[in-house]
């Protein structure tokens, strides 16, 4: 048994046939390469009117997510990340170990006051 065919399946209806002229000015372009330090190539389409200082010399690479340039040869180099540090640890760093034990006997001290239970 055949199935009724539809010459309109897929399209919408009142949809002419699509060229240039529908889609408007289609803006001139230029072409990009970027390699990052794998050699991975990352192409991007840049308008060809905008000027060339307005390129990025480096994006982040979408298939490794290293850094990469326009040059080649010698892509840039991966930026050291810093490890997270806790709030703790900056505390630390601004502290010494003499200071910290003194805000923490008058911080005690203040709070045996509040509750009364501070002997004499």
């Amino acid at each position: 048994m055949a199935s009724g065919g539809s010459a309109i399946r897929g399209s919408r209806v009142g949809s002419g046939p699509m060229g240039e002229q529908d889609r408007g000015f289609q803006a001139e372009r230029v072409q990009i390469s970027y390699w990052d330090a794998l050699g991975n190539e990352t192409v991007r389409s840049f308008s060809a009117i905008i000027p060339d200082e307005e390129i990025p010399e480096t994006i982040d690479c979408p298939a490794s997510g290293l850094p990469a340039g326009r040059d080649k040869e010698n892509p840039p180099s991966v930026a050291k990340i810093a490890p997270y540090k806790t709030h703790l640890a900056y505390v630390k760093e601004r502290r010494s170990d003499d200071e910290a034990a003194e805000l923490l006997d008058e911080a005690l001290t203040q709070l045996r006051t509040r509750r009364g239970t501070l002997s004499s």
